[in-house]
């Protein structure tokens, strides 16, 4: 069976579950708990993907895929489901991966603020980095205020994946910045989002950490 380097906590390991779901393979992947820390990566995990990052997809005799983006093309590939994550249109296929990389971009500010204001000791911290995330994730939370027009306008992809696992990441680490408040448009598209079964089945949660 292949198997997923995954997490619980991961927002870039989440996107990758909801992939699966929304494809109904997720009983054809099996899911080991892998510890990723971004300041000690685990070295034992570096023959497996030299970047030592999750999710990481071990395949049945073949090459190991590494990066969301990549185990999710390899996901859309597999039959089953009624979504087409990535479409064939050009076009739609070019506007569903500019949302995957805004979505992606929302969670990297996310991950380099929680690793600063939290992760980082006291004494390192720089408040700079943290204030210069707060201003690009709100740059881009008002830009998908405005961009929810164009998300209800077409099919489920995967760039509404990036930008729904984002917010939903937002209110796991972040839930006092209240990121709704005034943008009604974007929390309404959301509820809708997290009312899937594929998110609901992949909520996210904090764990025990295994050991290096």
């Amino acid at each position: 069976m292949n198997r997923l380097h995954w997490s619980p906590r991961s927002p870039y390991v989440r996107k990758v579950m909801v992939a699966l779901h929304e494809k109904g393979i997720a009983d054809q992947v099996e899911t080991v708990r892998t510890l990723a820390d971004p300041i000690f990566p685990p070295e034992s995990f570096f023959p497996v993907n030299p970047l030592a990052k999750i999710p990481t997809l071990e395949r049945e005799g073949e090459p190991v895929l590494v990066d969301s983006r990549v185990i999710i093309e390899w996901a859309d590939q597999q039959a089953g489901g009624a979504v087409t994550l990535l479409p064939s249109d050009p076009e739609a296929r070019l506007v569903a991966l500019r949302d995957d990389a805004i979505g992606t971009g929302l969670i990297d500010i996310a991950m380099t603020r929680l690793i600063e204001a939290v992760l980082r000791p006291d004494d390192k911290r720089d408040e700079r980095i943290i204030a210069t995330c707060r201003k690009k994730a709100n740059a881009v939370l008002d830009w998908l205020e405005a961009h929810v027009p164009n998300l209800e306008a077409r099919p489920f992809d995967a760039g509404h994946l990036a930008i729904g696992v984002a917010l939903c990441y937002l209110d796991f680490r972040f839930a006092a910045d209240q990121w709704r408040e005034g943008r009604p448009a974007l929390a309404a598209w959301h509820q809708g989002f997290s009312e899937r079964p594929s998110v609901i089945a992949t909520a996210f949660r904090d764990d025990p950490r295994p050991a290096s």
